[in-house]
């Protein structure tokens, strides 16, 4: 059983959950985002595994995750960068915010996000059980197959993406 920190809007923790019950409540709960450019700056995206339990099968960023009790989200974003696409490299937070969507199998992410930028310049050697496909892709390509294929991409990213790209416009990536 994998527990959640509860927070507030202030990202101060209130509590811990079951990660499956917070979803299904739709309890506000802190997260992070991983967002991997290589060199061209082009975004790391992976496909979720059909397995899971919500999204399957759906692009997303590179990685995100809950940081469990105790642990920083830089500490964290690590974690689970190495779980699911088995490299790490250094990241930067970039900036956080709130928001909720509502998914299939009847959860809702209320997140607290914290959006981390890496620099990767490799294959990634994916989980399968967490990954099912990966790819490097240039921003202005990931826009218009947003526009085009909404369905394809998880409900977070399409929200994470546009302030992701208005970020970058104020403070260009350096590699």
């Amino acid at each position: 059983m994998v527990n959640v920190i509860l927070v507030n809007d202030q990202d101060e923790p209130t509590g811990l959950m079951e990660k499956l019950e917070a979803h299904r409540q739709g309890l506000l709960h802190r997260a992070f985002s991983v967002f991997v450019f290589n060199n061209q700056q082009q975004l790391l995206l992976q496909r979720r595994a059909k397995s899971k339990y919500h999204s399957g099968g759906l692009w997303t960023n590179t990685c995100c995750s809950h940081p469990l009790d105790g642990e920083t989200v830089e500490e964290a974003a690590e974690r689970r960068l190495v779980e699911e696409m088995g490299f790490t490299c250094d990241m930067e937070l970039q900036f956080n915010f709130i928001y909720r969507a509502e998914l299939d199998q009847g959860m809702i992410e209320n997140e607290f996000d914290h959006v981390l930028f890496g620099t990767y310049n490799e294959a990634p050697e994916v989980n399968p059980e967490e990954v099912g496909e990966w790819k490097y892709m240039d921003i202005s390509a990931i826009s218009i197959d947003l526009e085009e294929n909404p369905e394809a991409y998880t409900a977070w990213f399409k929200i994470i993406f546009d302030r992701v790209i208005k970020h970058l416009a104020d403070n260009p990536i350096s590699v």
